[in-house]
């Protein structure tokens, strides 16, 4: 099995891929380096590229015949969120778009989101569960729970599962 993983030469991408590699799949790993580090990537094939060039996507798909997606790329700071909230939505929400569509347009159906819990924003009670109220109150958590709601209309419109993970403290 083939697993494209986006962000991998960041801190979960990378132990994520070294897992992964280590169950016996073969990793793709995909980062623009914009805030990953190359010398992360010990296992499976690099590729360094955007998500915003549909082009080299739809390469990736066609030469690699992926199975499934594991999406850890993204920008990740909240100050910088409120400052500069258009890279957030542009990075974060409108190139996971297009990761998507390349996605439907080869026919992948398995995927695998970075979220956090963010989305959430200030707890109503504690421990926060599924059920909580997701309300952001930064860009950063905008953005994410923005994909989350795009991720629940995808699988209705075109069946595509997926699992999101909502990180409290990632160390």
């Amino acid at each position: 099995m083939n697993v494209l993983i986006v962000g991998g030469a960041g801190y979960i991408g990378s132990h994520t891929n070294k897992l992964v590699h280590q169950k016996g799949f073969r990793t793709i790993v995909l980062d623009n380096l914009s805030r990953g580090h190359k010398e992360l990537v010990k296992w499976g094939t690099f590729i360094l590229g955007d998500l915003k060039n549909k082009t080299l996507l739809q390469d990736i798909f066609r030469n690699y015949s992926i199975d499934a997606v594991m999406h850890f790329s993204a920008f990740a700071y909240i100050g910088e969120s409120y400052n500069n909230p258009a890279i957030y939505y542009q990075n974060n929400v409108a190139n996971t778009i297009n990761l998507l569509d390349v996605m439907l347009e080869y026919d992948i159906k398995k995927f695998i989101f970075s979220s956090s819990c963010a989305i959430f924003g200030e707890p109503q009670y504690l421990p926060i569960d599924e059920n909580h109220p997701k309300n952001p109150i930064n860009p950063y958590g905008w953005s994410k729970l923005m994909v989350e709601k795009i991720l629940d209309d995808y699988d209705r419109a075109y069946d595509l599962k997926y699992v999101s993970l909502r990180y409290f403290n990632a160390s």
